[in-house]
């Protein structure tokens, strides 16, 4: 089972989306058209890595990671890659890794049996949730349940919100559907269960607003700024990092498609406070993350 063994005081950073996309046995986490479409999109040709070497990537920069897939098989009709198997290759790298479990809303009854057995069973610290690739709304009543078990196991839960390369350019964008990643589908899960920390992923565009609107709102809602070189950060979400959001703004790259090279070497060029930068890329996430008293 996961424990975390994170010495704070020795990383450098909390990198808080990371994606696992292959496994030990070469299984995407996409099918193949999907991938294919997302390394045009993204222009990248890259390694996809897989967990192990993703923690030695991660240890070689003194930075802790939170890793994960997204759960999608009944929108994609793809087996997804094991969050069990995640959980257990990352308490071999408890030093660097921090894994968040995925499940498939839309399996119902069998959702909950999941994520219940990812935290009691596997020591998951979080889940996962993409909307518009796994089909759902995530503000639908009868999604209720899998939110109320996740604020009961005290974990955080992140969501993409936004735009989404996944898709781009293939006919019907794949029959995935963008408005149900807008970040106001989650106010009503904000409200309805406010000891649930909701991450919400990215840049939101093209819903920045709505996103900084719910945040400011909601107490129990944070925002992660993976996805996007900081240099391109909507101007609004840099204001509102740099005062009433400093301490729920976090760090996170999407790597491998960003890396967290590139993200501090950009993030160098804009307006984000010297202040406010240590509590974004490290002290925010531990807080969250419960790897602080």
């Amino acid at each position: 089972m996961y424990q975390p063994a994170i010495d704070i005081d020795a990383i450098t950073a909390i990198d808080v989306h990371v994606h696992i996309e292959v496994d030990d046995h070469g299984h995407s986490s996409l099918p193949a058209p999907l991938e294919a479409a997302a390394s045009k999109y993204f222009r990248t040709d890259g390694p996809r890595p897989a967990i192990e070497a993703v923690a030695r990537y991660y240890r070689e920069r003194r930075m802790a990671a939170v890793v994960f897939t997204v759960d999608a098989r009944t929108q994609l009709r793809h087996p997804p890659l094991s969050s069990t198997e995640i959980a257990r290759a990352a308490a071999d790298h408890a030093d660097v890794l921090i894994p968040f479990g995925s499940v498939d809303p839309r399996t119902g009854e069998a959702a909950l049996e999941a994520a219940a057995r990812l935290v009691e069973d596997e020591g998951v610290r979080g889940f996962k949730f993409h909307p518009t690739v796994q089909g759902f709304d995530p503000g639908d009543e009868q999604y209720a349940p899998l939110w109320a078990l996740i604020a009961r196991a005290g974990v955080p839960a992140l969501f993409h919100t936004g735009q989404t390369g996944i898709g781009a350019g293939l006919p019907g964008g794949y029959g995935l559907r963008l408005g149900l990643s807008n970040p106001m589908r989650l106010d009503p899960i904000a409200a309805d269960f406010p000891d649930l920390q909701i991450i919400m992923a990215h840049p939101s565009v093209p819903w920045q607003d709505e996103a900084l609107s719910v945040a400011t709102h909601k107490p129990n809602t944070w925002i992660d700024l993976s996805g996007w070189s900081p240099k391109y950060f909507p101007a609004e979400l840099v204001r509102y990092a740099n005062s009433i959001l400093k301490h729920r703004v976090l760090f996170g790259t999407d790597y491998p498609l960003l890396t967290p090279d590139r993200w501090l070497r950009d993030v160098e060029t804009t307006d984000l406070k010297p202040d406010v930068l240590p509590g974004i890329v490290k002290h925010n996430a531990a807080r969250l993350l419960r790897l602080t008293e």
